[in-house]
């Protein structure tokens, strides 16, 4: 574990395990410790190899705009300085927008694409949580202090005086309109959705996003000749805040990373 000077910025990263290179991107707010539920059984088939984003975690904010398509160039960045030529990567709610433009921008890069609780366009969360979204900013960063996010931030962050400044850095990039629902028909990275049958998008959503992969369009055969790349995973009795700690998560992804894909009929 250390930290890799790419792109301007001392980015912490942890290796765990061996294996086929597996990365793992972590939600807004949060850093590497939020896998730490699942961390076991993902290490006991992968190498996992977990990053603390820009402003998150152990990696201290530098003057640059939180953008999803420069976070996505760090891991690039990341995997290169590695020595690594490909390599899994999931990402996990703001994560799973960066793993999804990683992909995207870098397609070489990705083997295999896991977005766990993330939407292929900003349109596609609850209007609730969209407001919600809206509202975050410095002050709202002040009144959660004290909560187990803050605690882990205060305890690992280089300059924890930062956290109000991650509330409004981060909230202004949630502000941004985005879809990258052309770009996600395009892709050719064999993508697994997860989502919690009561997550943070609709149900609808999901379903949109796994057809503009491929997915749900026609039945897959006896034999399973008609199976899309990609694949989805609803599971259930959880929500957004509870499917990144829930073995479920590991026992849905850890089969996608290592099955078979067929090739285009």
């Amino acid at each position: 574990m250390g930290y890799a000077d790419v792109n301007g910025l001392r980015l912490w990263y942890e290796v765990h395990g061996n294996g086929r290179p597996l990365v793992l991107l972590h939600g807004g707010y949060g850093a590497v410790e939020m896998f730490a539920p699942v961390l076991p059984a993902l290490t006991a088939r992968r190498q996992v190899i977990a990053v603390d984003l820009q402003g998150h975690g152990r990696t201290a904010d530098v003057d640059r705009p939180l953008r999803y398509e420069s976070l996505a160039d760090d891991v690039a960045a990341l995997l290169r300085h590695l020595d690594l030529p490909e390599a899994d990567v999931l990402g996990y709610s703001l994560g799973g927008g960066v793993a999804l433009r990683t992909a995207i921008q870098h397609p070489g890069l990705v083997r295999r694409l896991v977005l766990v609780s993330t939407p292929c366009r900003r349109q596609g969360w609850y209007p609730e949580v969209l407001a919600a979204m809206a509202a975050q900013d410095e002050r709202v960063g002040e009144q959660m202090r004290g909560t187990p996010p803050h605690e882990l931030y205060a305890r690992i962050a280089p300059r924890p005086e930062d956290w109000p400044r991650l509330w409004a850095r981060t909230g202004e990039l949630l502000r941004r309109e985005y879809d990258w629902s052309a770009e996600v028909a395009a892709l050719a990275t064999p993508t697994l959705l997860v989502y919690a049958d009561a997550d943070a998008i609709p149900v609808t959503h999901m379903a949109h996003f796994y057809g503009l992969l491929g997915g749900g369009h026609r039945d897959a055969g006896w034999d399973g000749t008609d199976r899309p790349a990609s694949r989805l995973a609803v599971l259930p009795g959880l929500t957004h805040y509870d499917i990144v700690a829930s073995p479920a998560l590991p026992a849905a992804v850890l089969p996608f990373l290592t099955h078979e894909v067929r090739a285009p009929q």
